[in-house]
């Protein structure tokens, strides 16, 4: 294979591991004698670049062995990173230097155009040949949307929502899991010392995997976004785990998502690149419900941007090596349209996801228990390590 160039980029939130991801990507392209440039703000590096002075180094960084020996050590991501979809650009974030050619852009809906011939042209400028971006559902959407006008890629997937379809695992999911449990788990000395009810939100906009994970292995009630719970029935629930604990208190979790019968999701702010608001706080909510119904003390803790900090686990680490490793291999294989994956418990190449089905979900059927508001436990003989199989 003749000498190549990858671009590297990270999109969406950060999660513990990116760095690893980029750095052995850089190692192991490097090491075949392939050129490698860091793309920074996730899609905004393909879109904002001027070029006034040539190659823009506020958006561009050139990777090499050296540059990126230690960025493994610690979390977040050291090229940065957006929630920009430039396939879905406001008007009012074109920016300055393309305003003139707003008109030679597809409108992609009311107030926005579609950037995707900027970020081709960029490309091009760059000179590269494959294209590594590392995200989560909304990232590898856009991805899958550069894969269909033809430009060869490679994606890897994070997320701690572990929801992006056609891998059962994605980097970042073992170390949220790791901080939730340690979080509560800390927490509940306080809770059970006050002989109060602990609610902890955790992420999971639209699918219950973190938190259903972390309850599995606390064994306490969770409820997720792909089951509507019944308000009184959990409130009952929570009263009788606090009876029945010696110590006086209970503890549920909650994903982000999640909300009782009745009662809509509320929402607030700006929507960012992808369409998403922030979701308004249900453990507050829920709280405030409990303590009307039986006057209890609570606990609400919100974790969900403490469990994105920090260096990966082992197993996030080990993943996103791994991952890294096998998508240089693909590109040197001459291949495109891929995404490193974990399936059936073992790693392989998948094809991109199909972006107009959006994120996985939990299976409820198998996973979760509708009467009991807590994971599923029984027959996991001859299922992955994480539970469920792929749709």
């Amino acid at each position: 294979m003749a000498k190549k160039k990858i671009g590297i980029l990270t999109g969406g939130g950060d999660v513990p591991g990116l760095n690893a991801v980029i750095k052995s990507v850089t190692y192991g392209a490097t090491g075949r004698g392939y050129e490698v440039v860091g793309i920074r703000r996730g899609w905004k590096g393909l879109v904002a670049p001027t070029w006034e002075q040539g190659r823009d180094k506020d958006y561009f960084i050139d990777l090499d062995r050296d540059n990126t020996r230690t960025i493994d050590r610690s979390g977040g991501t050291f090229l940065h990173t957006s929630r920009t979809k430039p396939s879905r650009t406001k008007l009012a974030d074109v920016p300055g230097h393309l305003q003139s050619r707003i008109g030679e852009f597809k409108s992609s809906g009311e107030d926005q155009v579609d950037l995707t011939p900027v970020v081709l042209e960029n490309l091009e400028r760059l000179g590269v040949d494959f294209l590594i971006p590392i995200g989560g559902d909304d990232t590898l959407s856009y991805a899958d949307r550069l894969n269909k006008e033809g430009f060869p890629m490679v994606c890897v997937p994070k997320t701690m929502d572990n929801d992006v379809r056609n891998t059962e695992y994605c980097i970042g999911f073992s170390t949220a899991l790791t901080r939730a449990v340690d979080n509560i788990e800390r927490q509940q000395t306080t809770i059970g010392s006050h002989e109060r009810v602990g609610i902890f939100r955790i992420f999971g906009r639209d699918a219950g995997f973190t938190a259903l994970y972390t309850a599995y292995i606390t064994s306490n009630r969770c409820c997720i976004p792909e089951h509507e719970f019944e308000l009184q029935k959990l409130i009952d629930l929570v009263t009788v785990d606090k009876k029945n604990n010696p110590s006086n208190y209970s503890i549920v979790i909650l994903s982000e998502g999640a909300t009782w019968k009745g009662r809509e999701v509320q929402e607030y702010g700006e929507p960012d690149g992808f369409g998403h608001r922030k979701k308004m706080n249900v453990a507050e909510a829920f709280s405030d419900e409990l303590k009307k119904a039986r006057g209890f003390e609570t606990v609400v803790s919100d974790l969900t941007y403490d469990l994105r900090g920090g260096k990966p686990d082992s197993m996030d680490r080990m993943v996103a090596t791994t991952f890294a490793t096998m998508a240089v291999e693909c590109i040197a294989d001459g291949g495109s349209g891929k995404m490193t994956a974990i399936q059936g418990g073992r790693f392989t190449m998948a094809d991109l996801p199909d972006a107009s089905r959006g994120p996985r979900s939990v299976d409820v059927k198998t996973m979760y228990n509708v009467d009991r508001y807590r994971p599923s436990y029984p027959r996991k003989g001859g299922l992955p390590v994480f539970l469920t199989e792929l749709d």
